[in-house]
């Protein structure tokens, strides 16, 4: 499961990505434009609240598996969801997370 978490957090890393460097290219890089698009209507207002509910609720567990682990540097999965997104977030938390049932 592993290296299929690593996958998931590349693709969820990449993909995403491609279309917001291509939307951004197309609007000269106005970070404000995205955001009015996030908001253009009700579903897409709809997905970004249900992806900032789910990128809040993974930062909690985050932070309490950080804190009962000590593994602090798993703490980069939370710069990946607010940086890139959940796609990236969860899979790389997971990935992270895999390495200490394997100790």
């Amino acid at each position: 499961m592993r290296i299929i978490y690593l996958a998931l957090a590349l693709w969820g890393a990449v993909h995403p990505m491609w279309y917001f460097i291509r939307w951004l290219r197309a609007e000269s890089w106005d970070l404000m434009m995205m955001l009015d698009a996030w908001n253009a209507n009700a579903a897409s207002t709809g997905l970004v609240w249900d992806l900032t509910i789910a990128a809040t609720v993974l930062t909690l567990w985050i932070i309490h598996e950080v804190y009962r682990s000590r593994q602090y540097w798993h703490s980069i999965a939370i710069l990946a969801t607010f940086g890139i997104g959940v796609s990236c977030g969860l899979p790389l938390y997971l990935f992270l997370r895999s390495q200490i049932s394997k100790s």
